[in-house]
């Protein structure tokens, strides 16, 4: 990726120059507010903080908030330039510390070179932040600063530098090594700079396995060797007495290069000579000691890894300092000691070998990633990554005694979910309660042969979601599964075929007693049963399944027509609605009816108004309803808004329990104070939850809309109006859409089974 100098520039001075800023978390609109946020009310927090320090965590931002400190010694590539100019470096790195772990940062620029100066500036941080985050402060200075820091603070010190390049490559090299087949207690391992991440690395590759006089370091001058009396206490560390001078003398027979150095070191000659299977980590940035295509030209057995985030396998240090300071600063860790960072690394090691969720691995243009020689490191988007390591290093925490508060861990990351956004905290929640169900729920998908299809089903079993049925010819199924490499239990997940199934001709008799006035024979009944989706359907009817999901590979009417001739529409109402779950970043809402009747009528909108409402408190929502049109409370008289009007009507006479108003247009539905200070009269005096639009236009336009340029999720479609749970997919829908909407489905069979009066009635 080039990115050319003016683009650089522009991206860091347009609008408000700079990346970061500050933003007020609670109420400052009155002049209560302003009482509350300064003075009086500020006294009171102040009082219990003084009575107890660790009060500081309940009543300010500390908890959440690290301080990123350089001394500009040596920024990225561009080396001593000083501690101004390196804070568009130091602002990046608060961007990605609340990008992937929602932790704010200050970045703070020592304008001193002296370590002690930096000493003491930290020590005076202390009762401000929650951590420090050392960055771009050269060597040996860094290794002094950290240590002396680690010593005399009590709140998480971390050399990024030096131990998040050491975290991350770590996760990668067990797993190089598990491909390689090779023991880390026996490899060779070469690495190139002796600075602040080459000793850090090696010295955590101890803490992993590796022996000591088997590890080889070289800097500028050759290989470090007890010989030469130039090493500072650091480098000394790796002197061994040894014959080897130069990298290319050391990597005879090596196992592993790592390289953190400059362009250029080794070539493709260097690499013939080391072991089977070699392992390369070549991680000088932007351009490494070695380019895959030259390692890989030299011999194919190699197994490579660099820096860079074009190539495979990229060392980013992303994967670790964000989710190590989200774990540290959870449980008020004293420090992050040496079994937190252990943690991290294998953490980030097992997550690697997990299926790798589609749109990850699309993100990347890529269809799929699997653990191997082209896949060792979990990606920086991954947003399971969070999930993973954080835990484990306040387990760590924990554990070891740095922690000062015990947290539960499974409440923790579903704590973890919800900073991922508003939209995972819903699913999250959606997913639980499916977890949770007394007994599986039976979901069956038509469409078997799929690969997200698989993928979902895989995941709904592992995760205890749903118990999955896939129909379709077995045969193929099976085939479908080794084509696209899916690790899932067949023999769990009940595989259905339609021609074999034991109830088939009960299935036929039943379907052909349903449509024989509709030009049906029973031979016609057999054939439309030997159709996946048909014969989905039947056993949705016939109690064989609780819910269905299909219209991966299907147009939607082509999935809903087989469902609506077999299962049915609901018998307390006419006609079925489409909804979405629109996911904003502080609510809720449900957009109806998004999916099915063009023009409806009022009988229409106001069954879709009952439906939406009913849907939503299954979801665990209060539903407030309002019925959308471009007229007020009669402000306009047109037969489309008169249409509306009367849908009202009709939802009040059904459900006089339900707060519903209408007709209405759509700001003044979701702005409280239009509706106190103009229409003090209606029904509805806070925000709506439940929008039902006039038509299809109007609701398939406003929620597609709130999605791309309204920053909401959306979640559905879902299927209103049918006896069971039926949902039909957007043809091209995630892996994650489709569990998702799986969980929906058992959340709402679960409802159903559970409601003694539907609302309906």
């Amino acid at each position: 990726m080039h990115i050319r100098r003016e683009e650089a520039l522009a991206y860091h001075s347009e609008g408000r120059p700079g990346k970061i800023a500050l933003h007020v978390t609670k109420p400052c609109n009155t002049q209560r507010d302003l009482s509350l946020a300064y003075t009086p009310g500020v006294a009171e927090p102040c009082r219990e903080i003084h009575k107890d320090e660790d009060a500081a965590f309940k009543y300010t931002a500390r908890g959440n908030l690290v301080a990123v400190v350089s001394n500009g010694t040596a920024v990225l590539g561009l080396g001593r330039i000083g501690a101004l100019a390196s804070k568009p470096v130091m602002e990046g790195k608060g961007v990605l510390f609340k990008r992937f772990a929602d932790i704010d940062v200050f970045d703070l620029e020592v304008g001193s070179q002296d370590p002690e100066d930096t000493i003491r500036f930290c020590e005076l941080l202390e009762p401000t932040v929650g951590g420090i985050n050392l960055e771009d402060i050269a060597a040996p200075d860094c290794f002094y600063i950290e240590e002396t820091l680690i010593e005399r603070l009590s709140i998480p010190v971390f050399h990024d530098d030096q131990h998040g390049t050491a975290i991350i490559s770590g996760a990668g090299l067990l797993n190089a090594l598990e491909v390689a087949g090779k023991d880390i207690a026996e490899v060779i391992i070469v690495v190139s700079g002796a600075g602040a991440s080459g000793i850090a690395c090696a010295e955590h590759y101890i803490s992993l396995g590796a022996k000591r006089e088997h590890i080889f370091m070289t800097d500028s001058k050759g290989v470090i060797q007890s010989e030469r009396d130039n090493l500072n206490p650091y480098k000394a560390r790796f002197a061994h007495k040894t014959k080897y001078r130069t990298v290319a003398d050391a990597l005879k027979g090596a196992d592993v290069f790592i390289g953190l150095s400059q362009p250029g070191v080794i070539s493709g000659d260097d690499l013939k000579v080391m072991a089977d299977n070699p392992i390369v980590f070549a991680m000088a940035n932007p351009d490494p000691e070695i380019l895959p295509e030259e390692a890989l030209g030299a011999r194919d057995d190699v197994i490579m890894a660099t820096g860079r985030s074009d190539y495979p396998n990229q060392v980013n240090n992303v994967l670790g300092f964000p989710f190590i300071f989200r774990g540290a600063l959870d449980v008020r860790s004293r420090a992050t000691n040496e079994a937190m960072k252990m943690a991290a690394t294998h953490a980030l090691a097992e997550l690697a070998k997990e299926p790798v969720p589609e749109e990850v691995a699309r993100a990347y243009g890529v269809k799929k990633l699997t653990f191997g020689r082209d896949y060792l490191i979990p990606k920086p988007i991954d947003p399971r990554v969070l999930l993973w390591e954080a835990p484990a290093v306040a387990k760590a925490a924990m554990e070891s005694g740095s922690a000062r508060i015990e947290i539960d861990l499974d409440e923790y990351r579903n704590e973890l979910e919800a900073r991922l956004g508003r939209a995972r905290e819903v699913t999250r929640n959606i997913v639980v309660k499916a977890q949770h169900a007394p007994q599986l729920q039976r979901i069956v998908f038509p469409e078997a042969t799929d690969d997200r299809i698989l993928h979902a089903a895989r995941t709904c079993l592992e995760e205890q979601v749903a118990q999955p049925i896939l129909v379709g010819n077995p045969d193929r199924i099976k085939r479908a599964v080794e084509r696209y490499a899916i690790e899932i239990d067949l023999q769990k997940a009940e595989i259905v075929d339609p021609t074999e199934h034991p109830r088939r001709e009960e299935y036929v008799d039943h379907f052909y007693k349903v449509r024989q006035r509709k030009g049906i024979t029973r031979a016609e009944a057999a054939e439309y049963l030997e159709k996946p989706i048909y014969f989905a359907a039947m056993m949705l009817r016939m109690g064989d399944a609780d819910g269905l999901i299909a219209g991966e590979e299907m147009h939607y009417p082509e999935a809903l027509r087989p469902c609506l001739e077999t299962v049915g529409v609901s018998p307390a109402v006419h006609h079925i609605a489409g909804l979405y779950m629109m996911v904003l970043e502080k609510d809720v809402m449900f957009f109806a009816d998004t999916t099915v009747n063009i023009t409806p009528d009022s009988q229409t909108l106001a069954e879709t108004a009952i439906l939406a409402a009913r849907f939503a408190q299954r979801m665990g929502v209060d539903p407030r309803v309002a019925m959308i049109s471009f007229s007020n409370f009669g402000s306009t008289r047109h037969p489309d808004s008169i249409k509306v009007a009367k849908a009202v009507e009709i939802v009040k006479q059904r459900c006089p329990d339900l707060v519903v108003d209408g007709e209405m247009q759509a700001d003044t539905a979701v702005v409280p104070e239009i509706l106190k200070s103009r229409y003090p009269f209606s029904q509805l005096q806070s925000r709506a939850n439940v929008l039902v639009f006039p038509d299809l236009g109007a609701a398939n336009a406003a929620y597609k809309l709130m999605a791309r340029i309204g920053g909401a999720t959306a979640i559905g479609p879902i299927l209103l109006g049918m006896p069971k749970p039926v949902h039909i997919l957007q043809r091209g829908s995630d892996v994650s859409d489709i569990v998702n909407l799986t969980a929906i489905a058992v959340v709402d069979a679960l409802e159903r089974q559970a409601e003694e009066t539907p609302l309906l009635a």
